[in-house]
């Protein structure tokens, strides 16, 4: 099982990468919350990597912190919830706000996240409330308001809402509307805004 790579980053989107390591290229799936904070491609990237087998197919996801990949696969242990899901749970959320809000029963907050339905929402509740050790999990600032202009940055977060099945109409709207509350250059807080708004 691979657990860890260490390589160059030759490519880079919203949620996947490729790193070459010794000639091999890896295709990683990333929550896209780690996207601003990976280097430029050509520059060395370390990522802990979840290897999920299934009969048909081999997928990595990869992670920037253990915390991260450690709360990435507690989620997968909930009935309901698949890598697919996990990767957008943790795509909308910062990992310490979800496991807050998993562990303080915030069933409101975590419906918000595309694809989590209440019930799927008190099943994280009452499976992970008591096993997630937010002490290893990052700690993120909530990220600044302010009024945005159009940049590369929103180009990045209608891409990175497209993968997640929404039309590009649906992405720009969602963009329009979020952009007025978030950092004109903070992919994360812009992304998750967007996230919440899509249709």
């Amino acid at each position: 099982m691979i657990a860890y790579l260490r390589g160059q980053l030759i490519e880079k989107h919203p949620n996947q990468v490729i790193v070459d390591v010794h000639g091999v290229g890896y295709d990683v799936t990333i929550p896209v919350s780690a996207y601003s904070s990976l280097p430029d491609a050509g520059a060395e990237v370390r990522l802990h990597i979840h290897t999920h087998v299934r009969e048909d197919a081999l997928a990595l996801f990869g992670f920037l912190s253990a915390g991260d990949k450690s709360l990435f696969e507690k989620l997968i242990t909930v009935g309901g919830i698949g890598p697919k899901l996990a990767i957008t749970a943790l795509s909308g959320l910062a990992a310490a706000d979800l496991a807050a809000a998993i562990r303080s029963g915030s069933i409101e907050q975590l419906v918000r996240i595309p694809g989590v339905g209440k019930k799927t929402a008190e099943r994280m509740v009452l499976e992970l409330k008591d096993k997630l050790d937010v002490g290893g999990l990052p700690a993120r600032a909530d990220a600044p308001h302010a009024k945005p202009a159009y940049n590369a940055v929103e180009e990045d977060v209608i891409s990175a809402l497209m993968n997640f099945g929404a039309g590009r109409g649906a992405a720009e709207a969602a963009v329009n509307h979020a952009r007025s509350a978030a950092e004109p250059n903070d992919f994360d807080a812009l992304f998750r805004r967007a996230l919440k708004l899509v249709r």
